[in-house]
């Protein structure tokens, strides 16, 4: 079952975007929202680990959170807008939302 992971807390305060990659599945996806974005900051341990992610794992970033935070968007994220996330949640089997 693929599931879309969804994350909102920043990767520098505690381990969950660690241990959601360690439980992706091959055709699960991971959002990042929130202060998850800061993840997408260049030269971080947390940026190199979403880019070593299999290339069958979607990752994507709420459009206005990035925006918010002026980070620049790697190539391999895709941007969407809430209703993208709508869409997205519609599309997997279950939605995760690491609270």
């Amino acid at each position: 079952m693929a599931t879309l992971h969804v994350l909102s807390h920043s990767p520098f305060t505690d381990s969950r975007l660690s241990s959601c990659l360690r439980l992706l599945g091959s055709q699960d996806a991971l959002l990042l929202c929130g202060d998850a974005v800061y993840a997408l900051q260049a030269g971080t341990a947390q940026l190199q680990a979403l880019q070593l992610m299999p290339d069958s794992i979607s990752l994507y970033t709420l459009d206005e959170d990035v925006q918010a935070r002026a980070i620049a968007l790697p190539e391999r994220a895709t941007q969407v807008d809430y209703s993208g996330f709508v869409a997205l949640s519609c599309q997997y089997d279950k939605v995760n939302t690491w609270l």
